[in-house]
């Protein structure tokens, strides 16, 4: 029997080395992370989603991988490892690893054989190009921090390609051997209890590179990946990193046989459109433009992730509109198309905007993901370079370095924010919990009433005419159940009056909103709704009606 728990999750997802420290050395590790995942477990959420954690050089946040069948010392032992992963299971939590497959560390071991002996096995295991490519300096990942996609490296005698940095030569995909090895991991890490993988840069994982003409992509790889995973573990999933335009999402899908699931970065990308003008056009036209999934696949929805909120899909004009209002400083923008900035501080650290934007996202077709101190309001620090602004460590306390850690604040992995706005004096998991109007507390409230909700995962979708084009409705059917979202995307108190019959508004019972409304402000078709308001519905109608 096939096991869809992914349809209808809540995903947490956060990096090891920066959640808890439990030996005083400034570092996260397995250890602290068990520790905490009470915490985590009382927010609702039902997966955990945990950034590389493979020994690694640490040039890129661990996706620059040395050994993938290992744990990176500073983090812990495979002991550790397995130990978090049986107490995650004991509190009913799904695992998802990362896994950066689509390039390796130049300190590889398969890399450092690849360049010393061009008849090695692993030389194949890379690309390679005895003359300079023609096109040395097309499709770079990070543009003004990048200089090229192919390297020369003098002791090869021969250029190597990394669609990434210099540092992270990317893997030959069309190689049977490097697909055989990346089977491998994954059973390994299955065996350990993983319930599934998110794979990194998915697009540029299954490209064919030529040095001298376009690429072409090898889809059918995740089909068979999909085989091995399924042979293996009925329950476990693949999720991708795959920001490509609508027309080439199926091909990920692969009609339910590939990927079990996309992140919507389209949607991401819209949605911030639609913050930044008040506006829910935006939003729609790009729910609108996703293509329809297949039975068993399924959306993840996100706010803020580990990198750059990523704008590159939008035209240069609602790019400058998101950036205005978003990230007015040159200071806040990375690579020509994104954003580095956290949640809360983009929001203006205004609460019932915070509250609107995650009630938004749990409330989009598919499933939700949290990004670790994003329920509690962290902030970001600027003066770190490119992706780092938004890495900072856990506030769990006022204590000293926020409680993350009890070591001297050099030896600190990342910054803890310690003043300001968003210093730990402020904002910290410890006070949170203990107030039940907090940040946190209204999160696990949000978290809470998704999971009642199951027709947002499961059911059929359609968006609902509200005659106000700064408030967003939609209508889920599932089953027998209707659930009905609405939300008001301006900083005005409106009266909408919805596209929906006497006798399912009569109907609608109130599940959850920015506050108790009363009933009798709700006559005919027509609903109130506060400024950046948000109220979710069930219908006591069956869904067919």
């Amino acid at each position: 029997m096939i096991d869809l728990w992914y349809k209808n999750s809540v995903i947490y997802s956060l990096n090891v080395g920066t959640f808890k420290d439990s030996d005083g050395d400034g570092i996260g590790d397995f250890k602290g992370l068990t520790d905490q995942l009470d915490y985590i477990a009382r927010l609702g959420v039902t997966c955990l989603w945990l950034l590389p954690f493979y020994p690694s050089p640490g040039m890129d946040y661990g996706y620059d991988v040395t050994d993938y069948y290992n744990i990176a010392p500073e983090l812990g032992t495979l002991g550790d490892f397995v130990e978090f992963s049986h107490q995650a299971r004991l509190r009913g939590l799904k695992l998802i690893i990362d896994l950066p497959i689509n390039h390796t560390s130049e300190q590889h071991p398969w890399f450092q054989q690849a360049r010393t002996d061009p008849r090695s096995p692993f030389r194949d295991y890379y690309n390679w190009s005895r003359s300079k490519p023609a096109n040395v300096n097309h499709g770079m990942a990070f543009p003004g921090h990048q200089s090229s996609v192919w390297t020369f490296d003098p002791l090869a005698t021969a250029w190597y390609y990394h669609r990434f940095y210099p540092h992270q030569p990317d893997l030959n995909i069309s190689n049977p051997a490097v697909r055989e090895e990346i089977f491998k991991i994954v059973g390994f890490w299955l065996e350990l209890g993983v319930s599934g993988f998110r794979i990194d840069a998915a697009p540029f994982l299954v490209e064919e590179i030529s040095p001298n003409r376009p690429s072409s992509r090898h889809y059918e790889f995740f089909g068979e990946l999909r085989d091995f995973l399924s042979w293996r573990r009925g329950d476990a999933v693949l999720i991708a990193e795959a920001n490509v335009p609508p027309k080439e999402m199926p091909q990920f899908f692969g009609g339910g046989s590939r990927l079990h699931m996309l992140f919507a970065f389209l949607t991401n990308q819209y949605l911030f459109l639609a913050l930044a003008t008040n506006s829910a056009a935006p939003l729609a036209r790009g729910l609108a433009r996703l293509p329809k999934l297949p039975q068993l696949c399924q959306w993840v929805q996100f706010l803020r992730n580990h990198d750059e909120l990523d704008l590159g899909r939008l035209t240069e004009k609602e790019r400058n509109e998101v950036y205005t209002v978003f990230a007015p400083d040159a200071d806040m923008r990375l690579y020509n198309r994104g954003i580095r900035r956290r949640l809360a501080p983009m929001l203006g650290n205004e609460r019932r905007r915070i509250e609107m934007a995650f009630s938004l996202i749990f409330s989009l077709p598919g499933i939700p993901v949290i990004y670790y101190g994003d329920e509690l309001g962290l902030g970001d620090v600027l003066c770190l370079p490119e992706r780092w602004p938004v890495r900072t460590c856990m506030q769990w306390s006022d204590d000293e370095n926020a409680g993350f850690s009890t070591c001297a604040e050099e030896y600190l992995i990342h910054p803890v924010i310690m003043t300001g706005d968003h210093g730990a004096d402020k904002i910290n998991a410890e006070a949170q919990q203990r107030d039940p109007d907090s940040l946190l507390n209204w999160v696990r409230r949000l978290v809470d009433t998704r999971q009642s909700c199951p027709e947002v995962g499961w059911g059929e979708w359609r968006s609902i005419e509200t005659h106000n084009p700064a408030v967003f409705a939609q209508r889920f059917a599932w089953e027998q159940g209707t659930v009905l979202i609405a939300h008001n995307l301006a900083p005005r108190n409106c009266s909408v009056k919805l596209d929906l019959d006497k006798d399912e508004m009569e109907q609608l019972i109130g599940l959850f909103g920015n506050r108790v409304y009363p009933e009798k402000k709700r006559k005919g078709t027509t609903i109130e709704l506060d400024a950046y308001g948000y109220r979710w519905f069930r219908s006591n109608l069956p869904a067919a009606s």
